[in-house]
């Protein structure tokens, strides 16, 4: 009797352990493809340090951002007697910054090591965060956050950058939507951590609840500074990371196209002609501008502001309206997640960036219809957030494209000028299509993002052409050259698929 319980016993554990074994395969084929031996335990290594800085940095950046509202609404308004636009004339500050720091924080790691520069980046905003809470006028706080601008641009396309130099074009996808990710949990947490803050230290030590929010968001950034000192590696080229024995770093140089002898010049003539005289810049900066204006319905809260308007009408209470939207921002996360397995496992691009604005087209058809039910105006708007999905497939894409002439400062020229006009965008897109005055029918805003989805899906094939194009080049090197391309196949880089 006790044998035929033990073997049942046995199994039935049988299929329970068999589907934890599939489980198993399966995530470990989703962070690491079909690596293995030593390959795949370098992609942990690079995943734990790079990956892992990477993350926490953005993360801490949104979070950065987002305590300025948050201490805003907790007194800074009336503490610094903000009136009128001046709250706006801030938020415009930080872009500013962001905008003139992009391209040299993106060339100052052609000669500075990374592992220096960007944490010092992290602790140059993480002090000015928390100096802000010593600002007494608009005009300090001003100047504070213009400087905080240009050091927190130092972040995503410096990250990318580096990212890009380690992975290659199967892998680059999924940390690029894993890095966008965080950035966006780092938006959904400020509230609920800045309120947090504020309840618990209101009034100590004779500071204001919104002093503190600035205050403790400062301190509890640095941790990351100190981790990217002691654990960034660099470039594979130069790292000294003392965790990569030589046959790790051997591999890493290996695993990625060879770099040009002269790819982190960046003398500015001959930097301008490597990069405006190649039609890549060009290309990608206008599928940065497309890429982000399909985002706008997310982007611009529309779902937020739709639910203020109808509030009196519909009897939305003010919980309803905080927490209805969040349902966008997880459906984006999951879609975002989505998209980078396809590319990454499939290279699907075009089809995936067609898939998309097919999504947004449909969404923009249903919102444009004036007489549309609440549940459909509610339904388009919750779809309108795969339109995230797009970020994987725009950076990726666009750093794989980059990185084929094996010039490094161009690439992290170009990255930066794709993020720039990324910002420069929205410092009028939301004002003249989508402003709140116009909730909850924009009728404006319907029409441009039609235009978009006509302008993408052109710009999509313009993009496969220059993928095409670039790969034909780095396949028709010297001989020399071609040799090292060869030898980085043969390591593992399988040759990429283009639809």
């Amino acid at each position: 009797m006790a044998q035929a319980v033990e073997v049942r016993s046995l199994t039935s554990d049988g299929p329970s352990r068999s589907g934890l074994r599939q489980i198993q395969r399966t995530l470990t084929k989703w962070l690491w493809g079909d690596a293995i031996g030593e390959e795949r335990k370098l992609i942990r290594k690079l995943d734990f340090f790079i990956l892992t800085y990477s993350c926490l940095s953005y993360f801490f950046n949104k979070l950065d951002r987002a305590a300025f509202a948050n201490a805003y609404v907790a007194g800074l308004k009336e503490a610094l007697q903000l009136e009128g636009n001046q709250y706006n004339i801030l938020l415009s500050m930080v872009t500013a910054g962001m905008l003139v720091g992009q391209v040299p924080n993106s060339l100052v790691i052609q000669k500075v090591a990374p592992r220096i520069w960007l944490p010092s980046m992290v602790l140059l905003w993480a002090a000015l965060t928390a100096l802000s809470a010593a600002c007494k006028t608009f005009a300090q706080l001003c100047v504070v956050r213009l400087f905080q601008g240009v050091a927190e641009s130092s972040t995503y396309a410096g990250c990318i950058c580096v990212m890009e130099s380690w992975y290659k074009s199967d892998e680059i996808s999924m940390r690029t939507a894993i890095l966008t990710i965080t950035g966006q949990v780092g938006n959904m947490c400020a509230g609920a951590m800045m309120a947090a803050i504020y309840a618990s230290l209101d009034g100590r030590l004779g500071l204001d609840g919104w002093q503190w929010v600035f205050i403790i968001d400062g301190i509890i950034t640095c941790p990351i500074a100190f981790f990217g000192f002691a654990f960034f590696p660099d470039l594979p080229e130069t790292t000294k990371a003392p965790y990569l024995n030589k046959l790790e770093k051997d591999l890493a140089l290996s695993r990625l196209p060879a770099k040009m002898e002269d790819g982190h010049n960046i003398a500015p003539w001959s930097l301008a002609k490597r990069v405006l005289g190649q039609p890549t810049f060009y290309i990608c900066c206008g599928f940065s501008v497309l890429g982000s204006a399909l985002q706008a319905y997310q982007v611009q809260g529309l779902m937020l502001l739709y639910l203020k308007a109808r509030q009196h009408i519909d009897g939305w209470s003010q919980a309803e309206i905080n927490t209805l939207p969040l349902g966008t921002q997880a459906l984006g996360i999951v879609v975002e997640l989505l998209c980078a397995t396809v590319i990454d496992r499939s290279s699907r691009r075009l089809a995936t960036g067609l898939g998309l604005c097919l999504i947004q087209l449909v969404c923009s058809i249903i919102l444009f219809v004036p007489s549309m039910t609440v549940a459909g105006n509610l339904a388009a708007l919750y779809l309108a957030a795969t339109s995230n999905g797009i970020n994987p497939l725009l950076y990726g894409w666009s750093s794989i494209i980059a990185s084929r002439g094996g010039d490094d400062a161009a690439r992290s020229t170009i990255l930066a000028g794709m993020v720039a006009f990324d910002m420069l965008l929205y410092t009028f897109w939301g004002i003249v299509l989508y402003p709140a005055d116009d909730a909850p029918y924009w009728r404006n805003g319907y029409i441009a993002m039609v235009c978009v989805v006509a302008a993408l899906s052109g710009w999509l094939f313009l993009v496969r052409w220059l993928d095409k194009f670039t790969l034909k080049k780095l396949v028709e090197r010297p001989h020399g050259q071609e040799l090292e391309v060869l030898g980085v196949e043969g390591a593992g880089e399988r040759p990429q698929r283009i639809e």
